[in-house]
């Protein structure tokens, strides 16, 4: 059980849009606790809540669902997870978002701080890396308590599309990213495997070959770009889903390892900077991040991921300075 004994743990969400609405629905689904939508718009977190709490004869669950344009909603909570902020639209790189959400988040920040200064973060909202920096800045929270989705979430992708090449299930496939959460992710070939099986071995069996797997790796960089190309916004149900699964980590004391944005101070040669590393949470939030050997092309394609996140940083910074978020 959740570790709060005498009642259910609460869950609030901030943004009711497609992600908020799926992220409420996981939540009850999977009996998290109490589910407390934010959302600017008067009605939508309010209708969010009706229609999912409408369906808990259907689907079982005794959560208490509750929706509100007042942050005092948050007030509480044990996990906040944010997906307010302007989605990706065709043609939108994330990096397009920074001066719009960085807004956002600056005025969510504020009410985290003051409704549930205690509770673990899990920021969602584009372009991540440096979202969930500005976020812990600004709500003045411990590192370990705030976190960014996108490893978990690219992960998958990567899982996903490995196990359609190779006819396997994704239950049997194990795969991370590395760095930030863009096209210059870096999916770990080498350290994936099929049932204990090494990629590279599978290639040398011959179940595949190097040149769809590279295809693989860039069609998982791609991954978000392509959701949106397809339908016109960004992914809302799969990064619902990677959310969802580091909340109930957290809850539960799980100590599952995920990809995530995490705040390095030295790990990876990465010196206080959010990017994508795996990382240990439990009750304490990123309770460890694990750094693991790489090899010198690994490497190099890792700082040029950190590097990509350094300088979109820096933008953010400069905007910070201009007064301008």
């Amino acid at each position: 059980m959740p570790r709060s004994s005498s009642s259910r743990s609460k869950i609030a969400l901030v943004g009711g849009g497609n992600i908020g609405g799926i992220l409420a629905q996981l939540a009850c689904e999977k009996k998290l606790g109490d589910v407390a939508i934010f959302d600017i718009n008067a009605g939508v977190a309010q209708g969010k809540a009706l229609d999912i709490a409408s369906s808990a004869a259907v689907e079982g669950f005794h959560a208490t669902l509750t929706g509100s344009d007042d942050p005092a909603i948050l007030r509480g909570a044990e996990v906040v997870i944010v997906t307010a902020g302007l989605p990706r639209k065709p043609g939108m790189s994330r990096d397009d978002l920074v001066e719009s959400n960085a807004k956002i988040i600056s005025s969510i920040a504020r009410h985290i701080r003051e409704q549930a200064p205690e509770a673990f973060v899990v920021c969602i909202t584009n372009p991540l890396d440096v979202m969930v920096g500005h976020l812990q800045r600004e709500a003045n929270m411990a590192h370990e308590k705030v976190v960014g989705m996108a490893g978990v979430l690219d992960s998958a992708r990567f899982r996903h599309f490995l196990a359609c090449e190779l006819g396997v299930s994704e239950q049997d496939v194990s795969a991370f990213v590395l760095g930030g959460h863009g096209d210059s992710m870096v999916p770990l070939v080498r350290y994936s495997n099929v049932a204990g099986i090494p990629l590279p071995e599978i290639v040398r069996m011959g179940w595949t070959s190097q040149e769809t797997i590279d295809a693989i790796v860039a069609r998982t960089r791609n991954g978000g770009a392509e959701v949106v190309k397809l339908m016109g916004t960004s992914a809302y149900f799969a990064p619902a889903a990677s959310a969802i699964a580091m909340a109930q980590a957290y809850l539960y004391d799980e100590k599952r390892i995920f990809p995530c944005a995490a705040y390095c101070k030295g790990v990876y040669g990465v010196e206080g900077l959010y990017v994508g590393v795996p990382a240990l949470i439990g009750k304490d939030g990123i309770e460890k991040i694990v750094e693991i050997e790489l090899t010198p092309q690994e490497r190099t394609l890792f700082q040029e991921s950190i590097d990509a996140v350094s300088a979109l940083n820096k933008v953010l910074v400069a905007l910070r300075e201009q007064g301008k978020v």
